[in-house]
């Protein structure tokens, strides 16, 4: 893809992707671009198979302001003056959806560093990635009930997946920040930091420690973890089975082993990339 206008890529280590926000002067709201830019970015990401975990953070005072009104045409001008206008408007939010459900479905984990405001299509940004730290100064609001409509994007579909329902609620009738320190009360974030950098470097270091693990293991963990929020414990525990039965290798497991003994970093052969089978065509 082109060089990208809302983001910056970069590889801190040879296989820990670091994908930053990068419009500060715009408050890193969400216009077209953003959703074109991002959806590239993490299809690529994901067919490369380099990567071994995807680290999110933000530039500016503010993680992000969420939606920019661009992005509807203008959120007056939307037609809902006929049905085709209406259907217009649940595809639009059908690709929406699916971009922030790439994050989910993401061969590898996805950490994310929050620093101020995260804001309406911010949270629902957030939500759809492993694991989430913050700074002090971070905050969350669903935005969207201030500016009299619902959130759209997975906000309200995945955040009650993390903190109880009755704050979900809270937050969603009344727009309140909820600041960083009670969200990790919550078990929205996982840990809170003096300091935007620091955030960042925790995120970074947790994407480290993952790399070092055997990928496949990995990406069988996240699908099972998925799979278990969503679906009954005896459905989670035969599905576990049919997974483990199909990535299982001793070759990882004493390697693993022996590598712990050693005191070294474990050998793990990377995912294969997709994109393989796509020029294979």
């Amino acid at each position: 893809m082109n060089t990208p206008t809302c983001f910056s890529l970069s590889w801190t280590d040879p296989d820990v992707a670091h994908l930053a926000l990068n419009r500060p002067e715009a408050l890193n709201t969400m216009g077209p671009a953003f959703w074109r830019e991002l959806d590239a970015l993490l299809s690529d990401i994901n067919a490369e198979g380099r990567a071994r975990a995807l680290v999110i953070s933000s530039t500016g005072k503010h993680f992000s302001a969420g939606m920019a009104l661009e992005t509807f045409g203008g959120a007056i001008t939307m037609d809902d003056q006929s049905p085709e206008g209406r259907a217009a408007i649940f595809d639009l939010l059908s690709q929406m959806q699916a971009t922030f459900t790439r994050l989910e479905t993401l061969r590898v984990p996805v950490v994310f560093a929050i620093q101020g405001g995260c804001v309406g299509g911010a949270v629902d940004l957030v939500t759809a990635g492993c694991i989430r730290y913050a700074s002090a100064d971070a905050f969350f609001c669903i935005q969207e009930i201030n500016i009299g409509m619902v959130a759209d994007v997975g906000t309200l579909q995945r955040l009650p997946k993390l903190i109880p329902l009755g704050v979900v609620k809270e937050l969603a009738y009344t727009g309140r920040r909820l600041p960083a320190v009670r969200a990790q009360a919550l078990g929205l974030v996982n840990e809170v930091f003096d300091s935007h950098a620091a955030t960042v470097e925790a995120a970074l270091q947790c994407a480290r420690e993952i790399a070092t693990k055997p990928p496949v293991a990995i990406w069988g963990t996240k699908q099972a973890v998925n799979y278990a929020r969503d679906h009954s414990v005896d459905d989670s525990l035969r599905q576990m089975g049919w997974l483990q039965g199909a990535i299982w290798s001793n070759a990882h497991v004493r390697e693993a082993i022996v590598a712990t003994k050693e005191r070294r970093a474990g050998q793990f052969p990377s995912l294969t990339p997709l994109s393989s089978f796509q020029d294979s065509d």
